[in-house]
């Protein structure tokens, strides 16, 4: 399953490649970007679309790896408080009682 999975990874990653390149072989229109403050000299189209979509893809990781670090350590904790339940549990079984006889 492993392999299959970095086949198709592959794959994926190959087929991004080829269609950014395709992109950036049909849209050579120099243009400039204006952010607001700073115009940027112009470049290809293609170049500032890719760009954008790498900082998007990047934002887009740093934001869900923030999510998935705060699960874990969230896991963490339920796992802890289920092991320091268990152990209490298992001390509470091994104490022996008494019986009132009455």
């Amino acid at each position: 399953m492993k392999f299959m999975r970095k086949i198709i990874t592959a794959l994926v990653v190959l087929a991004t490649l080829a269609v950014g390149m395709l992109f950036a072989l049909q849209n050579k229109t120099a243009v400039p970007l204006d952010m607001l403050v700073y115009t940027f000299e112009p470049r290809s189209v293609a170049l500032w679309v890719l760009i954008a979509f790498a900082i998007g893809g990047l934002l887009g990781m740093l934001a869900c790896s923030t999510i998935v670090l705060r699960q874990r350590a969230s896991l963490g904790a339920a796992r802890r408080r289920l092991e320091k339940s268990r152990a209490e549990v298992g001390r509470l079984r091994d104490t022996p009682t008494e019986v009132s006889t009455s």
